[in-house]
């Protein structure tokens, strides 16, 4: 399945949860939110959600600044 994973097009297997594709991407320490076509997918939820082909996913994270 293809997703859309901050703007880039990335493949994985049908059926990953929204935690393993984060894990395989190597960013899970980094990502702190994430939205799945522009809605809330809440941290706790991450190994149960599965994305379809072609969702646009945006997984955020926070930076301090000054």
């Amino acid at each position: 399945m293809n997703l859309i994973i901050n703007g880039e097009t990335k493949t994985f297997k049908d059926g990953e949860t929204l935690e393993h594709i984060i894990k395989s991407l190597e960013i899970e320490d980094k990502v702190m939110a994430s939205a799945v076509n522009m809605e809330i997918v809440k941290k706790d939820q991450w190994d149960k959600f599965i994305p379809q082909n072609n969702d646009k996913i945006e997984l955020l994270q926070f930076v301090g600044g000054g």
